[in-house]
């Protein structure tokens, strides 16, 4: 069967927006155009139940309150405004002490995460950065012997977004609660493709972005916990009061009634999809391993997205690696840091040294992904691999068992 080309397997960095979608928005550019703030006339109206629609949507898909959706442009933003406005509302110097107050997070969360938290230790916040254990997983065990009386925040994503390891989240949501700490995950890669219940699963502040789930990008959402505990925020954006103030400016309703709809068929759709996608990620990794010597599946083998593998591949760089399979679209890393020739800090971080960080592929797949697609892959990069290995005068030395780590090369 043949395959149409360029094969998309890169849906963790953005997903196209399904038709459904798109229908769902068009209304809203051009006859329902009003603006959601305008209360005195029927295009204000027609806007405002849009968004009014959407947020019943996206509420019932994370077992929330239609009152606790609040409407972003990404999960960056998201993720900006609950960790930054909590530090700020629920800053406190513990006695005898100069700091703000204590947040926690891990070595191995998207920049999104770890810029605002920096940008907090700068500020006068302590921050703890957990170190994950070798198979990406962070546990409520480490969070626990982490607190401290003056821990005001953790945040932890729910999955990774480059190995697509799946946190503690429940348990560590409990832990918080227990300590009246307040518990923020960046779901981006979660919702969606996984069920997800805020009140089950403990969490207090929630990020995604539409973009990541088959709806329009330049739209999020950030979940705000109203009650058990009410979870306050101050705002990083002033204006004219819109989301219960916690962010200003006029509502991108297009975007917002097309998140909805994602919302909607993710409901849907996602068992099925999950269950399908799961068979083919197990087919690649398997195809692949067997087939191929020196290589590693990355992360922890069943707590793990069901559409996403990081595989690394010894004596192979893995920016030559994608040039040598042009029309198989995968990325070395997070789209968002791929801009950069280091090795992948989430990689290094679960101890895989740089060689084999810099030679990692992320293969996901999505909705429309399939198995004759996936097949066209495993041999695309079965064989780009080999050839890049002829060339490589340190996997001959491998195979003649010569240790690699005991070498000393000359510097001239």
């Amino acid at each position: 069967m043949s395959v149409k080309t360029p094969i998309y397997l890169d849906n963790a960095a953005t997903t196209p927006c399904d038709p459904r979608v798109v229908e769902a928005m068009l209304p809203y550019f051009t006859n329902d155009f009003g603006n959601p703030g305008s209360r005195n006339h029927v295009f204000g109206w027609n806007a405002e139940a849009g968004v009014d629609k959407a947020r019943e949507q996206v509420a019932a898909l994370l077992g929330a309150s239609d009152k606790e959706i609040i409407f972003t442009s990404g999960a960056t933003e998201s993720n900006n405004l609950a960790i930054k406005g909590v530090a700020y509302m629920y800053e406190k110097a513990p006695a005898g002490s100069t700091g703000r107050g204590h947040i926690i997070t891990s070595t191995i969360e998207h920049k999104a995460v770890l810029d605002p938290c920096k940008r907090l230790a700068k500020e006068g916040f302590e921050v703890t950065f957990l170190e994950p254990p070798k198979d990406g997983v962070i546990t409520a065990a480490q969070v626990k012997a982490a607190l401290r009386p003056d821990t005001i925040l953790v945040t932890l994503m729910w999955a990774n977004n480059e190995i697509g390891t799946i946190n503690e989240i429940p348990e560590i949501g409990a832990l918080c609660h227990e300590k009246g700490i307040v518990f923020h995950t960046d779901a981006t890669q979660w919702v969606g493709k996984m069920p997800t219940n805020v009140e089950r699963d403990n969490v207090d502040l929630l990020s995604f972005s539409g973009h990541k789930l088959y709806g329009p990008k330049g739209v999020g959402v950030l979940y705000v916990r109203r009650k058990k505990p009410r979870v306050r925020l101050v705002a990083l954006q002033d204006g004219g009061g819109q989301e219960r103030n916690m962010r200003s400016g006029t509502l991108n309703v297009p975007g917002i009634v097309g998140l909805g709809k994602a919302c909607e068929l993710a409901m849907q759709e996602m068992d099925r999809d999950g269950e399908r996608l799961l068979k083919l990620r197990k087919k690649i990794e398997q195809a692949v391993t067997s087939r191929l010597d020196y290589c590693q599946v990355n992360g922890h083998a069943d707590k793990r997205l069901p559409h996403l593998t990081n595989i690394s591949f010894g004596f192979v760089e893995g920016e030559g690696l994608m040039m040598a399979m042009k029309d198989v679209c995968v990325s070395s890393g997070s789209a968002c840091t791929s801009a950069s020739l280091e090795p992948s800090y989430v990689l290094k971080g679960l101890g895989v040294g740089d060689e084999l960080a810099h030679s990692s592929l992320r293969l996901s797949m999505g909705k429309s992904t399939t198995e004759a697609e996936v097949d066209y892959s495993i041999e695309r990069i079965v064989s780009a691999v080999q050839k890049l290995r002829v060339l490589s005068p340190l996997y001959d030395m491998h195979k003649e068992g010569i240790d690699l780590s005991k070498i000393e090369w000359a510097h001239h």
